[in-house]
């Protein structure tokens, strides 16, 4: 992992809320940066991971990347013309699956503009890490008393079931049930992608928000399961959980996307890492059709960076992810998935339901894993902590000097809104 961090300029984060001074002083808040986009400029990733060298390559055209989360807002100017599909399957959305619904609707969308964000005009506005590869869009009512239908278990199963069937090669979960198990409905949903040769993606979760270790979908065999790292490529310790079913690690902190109303926002948490994994697998399938999703997970895996750690330990998994060493390396091909097998899962564990009734797992409320507590307007103010913002910290940016040593002692990750620049077609 090479490059430079890239400075943000302070005079053009003028509307709503900004960082806390630990993140402000990440991005390098006072330097004069080399463009003209304060957005473009604060996604490290894409050079300091080398995925704008991975262009030089592939931008993942070709390939199709369902979000299974609160639906993905087709009207935000980075998302035209990458959403290609869409359904709902809580009842209270869209049909086409692009009216974010449920407790915390922004979620989807930031993932999406993570995962293939267009920008807005050239060299401005959020890029997503596979650019040209096109998203499917499944909205799910996360959380209680949504008014849904179907309870969160059988939203997620049908919304697996109907991304498969609609042409995905890739799936992103960045949601989790705070369980290890799941609901015999899942083995059914999984099995059915992991047989149509669909490479699923699902965050580890953030203890900052709750998720002491990972619960599934993560945990799930055969599930790339991805774990984040803070700015110096260290295991995060709020922005991330940690578990034995980790696959591999991502930038999971100071992260960028476009909300439903076109805003932009900076967060924290593995709900923003997944996509980056997802766009990475969406350029590998992308590089190589002929590859079946055994031996795309293994190219991310075997690629990655273990940091001088046990390739499987429980905090980044093979390692971290290198997105150029992914696409160039030359890998020995696999016969089977590297990361397990539901099938045999299942019949180890579920066996005993030919001879007994089969106990189904209690529907868990599942939700968007580590999203970020969002102001209702821009005059919202939090100096004192919330059980939000013990994780996550809002300070205007007036006070990012004053509150720099409060800011450290009270979080790692941070929200901001960033002012809107011109909007138009581009990439």
């Amino acid at each position: 992992m090479t490059g430079r961090r890239r400075g943000g300029r302070a005079s053009r984060i003028v509307r709503g809320l900004a960082l806390a001074a630990a993140t402000a002083a990440l991005v390098g808040v006072g330097a004069a940066p080399a463009h003209a986009d304060t957005v473009r400029d604060l996604e490290y990733w894409l050079s300091e991971y080398g995925f704008s060298t991975a262009w030089n390559t592939t931008k993942g055209k070709g390939v199709t990347v369902a979000v299974i989360d609160t639906g993905v807002a087709g009207t935000v100017v980075e998302l035209k013309g990458a959403i290609t599909g869409g359904t709902d399957v809580s009842g209270l959305g869209s049909p086409d699956g692009q009216t974010p619904v449920g407790e915390k609707p922004e979620h989807g969308t930031m993932v999406a503009s993570l995962l293939a964000g267009r920008g807005s005009t050239p060299g401005n506005g959020v890029i997503g890490v596979a650019p040209e590869a096109s998203i499917l869009t499944a909205s799910v009512a996360f959380g209680e008393d949504t008014g849904a239908a179907a309870s969160n278990d059988e939203q997620i199963a049908e919304a697996v079931v109907w991304a498969v069937d609609n042409g995905a090669d890739v799936i992103n979960m960045s949601l989790t049930r705070n369980t290890r198990d799941w609901p015999e409905s899942w083995d059914a949903a999984f099995m059915h992608a992991f047989e149509h040769d669909v490479v699923i993606v699902a965050a580890a979760g953030n203890r900052g928000s709750g998720t002491t270790e990972v619960g599934a979908p993560a945990t799930i065999p055969g599930v790339l399961t991805v774990a984040g790292v803070d700015r110096e490529g260290n295991a995060s310790f709020d922005a991330s959980s940690q578990g034995i079913t980790i696959a591999v690690a991502a930038p999971s902190e100071d992260l960028v996307g476009v909300r439903p109303d076109g805003s932009y926002v900076q967060w924290s948490g593995t709900s923003a890492a997944a996509p980056i994994v997802s766009g990475l697998v969406a350029l590998v399938r992308a590089q190589y059709p002929e590859l079946d999703a055994a031996n795309v997970i293994n190219r991310v895996i075997s690629t990655a960076d273990p940091k001088g750690h046990p390739v499987g330990g429980p905090l980044y998994g093979y390692g971290i992810i290198d997105p150029v060493a992914a696409l160039t390396e030359d890998v020995p091909k696999v016969d089977a998935n590297p990361l397990g097998s539901l099938s045999d899962w299942i019949r180890l564990h579920r066996r005993a339901s030919g001879e007994a009734p089969a106990t189904e797992a209690p529907d868990e409320q599942i939700v968007p894993i580590a999203d970020p507590p969002l102001p209702e307007s821009a005059s919202t103010q939090t100096l004192l902590p919330t059980s939000w913002t013990l994780a996550y910290i809002t300070i205007p940016l007036s006070l990012v000097a004053g509150f720099g040593t409060l800011a450290a002692l009270l979080g790692i990750g941070a929200t901001r809104h960033i002012r809107r620049s011109t909007r138009g077609g581009g990439d």
